[in-house]
């Protein structure tokens, strides 16, 4: 047994300690049945459609980023203070998989919601095949000895999911509360979505930090493998994206989206983007705007929601790290 020394607090996993604590938030703080009267008259059968579906896709990500991602992950980590990051992350996880079945109980019947969770997920191929490709990454870290390439290469696959895949979900809730419609969902999965970003940028410092100790040889491997990794999880979010968004005709908005998030993630692992930079959705860009007093993120705040003011704000410094 060993004990986890907190007393050296100036260094980057201290930070990312602190900023993950002052994120924290749970999902009944949200009023998510003021949303009701917009669900039913803003959207159409069509809308409501694509944004169950997406809530429903993230809940599998989420539990499986909470059940088995974070976890493994954090399991061969030596630094004790990094694992206790690792599994501070991964009980957020388990409150963003609870925050989407917090939406759906207000807005669907629950008829409804046990078919997309217990029916639609597990039968989506496009779902099950991003799931599956990142969890084989996970999986190799189940085991008493890992070779370091295979801690690099989890955490290459977690910061993909977190800083990359997950977004094309994030997309429809945030455009719709752009707009004024169910603004308290889009709260929820704002939050969610800052989360996700304080997710992979640790870990993909850390990533940067095993990726150092690796030979030359392994780290020209593992780059190769990270790139065919990226590819394949874009190739299979161009057809998920196609098949939720072609019908409301925001495909290429997402599409772009998924791309702009794609060259984040590499920037997390140290690596220039891989695809052309595109101006995104103005909605959406503004919905990312973490410019505030109080570091509470909201542009509209629902009235069962009370921040914690007793925060230090984020700057965009905050993340550069040399």
């Amino acid at each position: 047994m060993k004990a986890v020394n907190w007393n050296k607090q100036d260094d980057l996993t201290f930070m990312y300690w602190r900023q993950n604590i002052a994120q924290f938030w749970v999902d009944t703080e949200f009023k998510v049945s003021k949303d009701i009267k917009s669900w039913n008259e803003d959207l159409n059968d069509k809308e409501r459609e694509a944004y169950k579906k997406v809530l429903a896709g993230l809940t599998g990500l989420d539990t499986q980023q909470g059940d088995k991602g974070m976890p493994l992950v954090s399991l061969h980590t030596e630094d004790m203070r990094k694992q206790a990051v690792y599994s501070f992350m991964g009980m957020m996880e388990q409150i963003h998989a609870k925050s989407y079945s917090t939406i759906f109980t207000s807005l669907i019947p629950s008829q409804e919601t046990d078919y997309l969770l217990d029916e639609w997920v597990p039968s989506n191929p496009e779902l099950q095949f991003k799931a599956k490709l990142i969890e084989d990454y996970y999986m190799r870290l189940f085991k008493p000895e890992v070779p370091t390439y295979d801690l690099y290469m989890a955490r290459v696959a977690s910061v993909f999911l977190e800083s990359y895949i997950f977004y094309s979900g994030f997309f429809y809730p945030l455009y719709l509360a752009g707009q004024g419609k169910v603004t308290t969902s889009g709260e929820i999965i704002r939050k969610i979505l800052l989360d996700e970003t304080i997710h992979g940028s640790f870990t993909g410092f850390d990533a940067q930090e095993v990726f150092k100790t690796l030979t030359a040889e392994e780290q020209e491997r593992a780059e190769k493998e990270m790139y065919k990794l990226l590819l394949d999880l874009y190739e299979n979010e161009l057809k998920y994206t196609k098949d939720i968004y072609d019908e409301i005709g925001l495909y290429e908005d997402v599409k772009d989206y998924v791309e702009y998030n794609a060259n984040r993630a590499l920037a997390n692992l140290g690596y220039p983007g891989y695809f052309e930079d595109k101006e995104i959705n103005p909605i959406i860009e503004n919905a990312m705007n973490t410019n505030t007093k109080n570091h509470d993120f909201f542009s509209v705040k629902g009235d069962g929601y009370v921040v914690s003011m007793n925060v230090e704000s984020i700057e965009d410094e905050d993340f550069i790290f040399e």
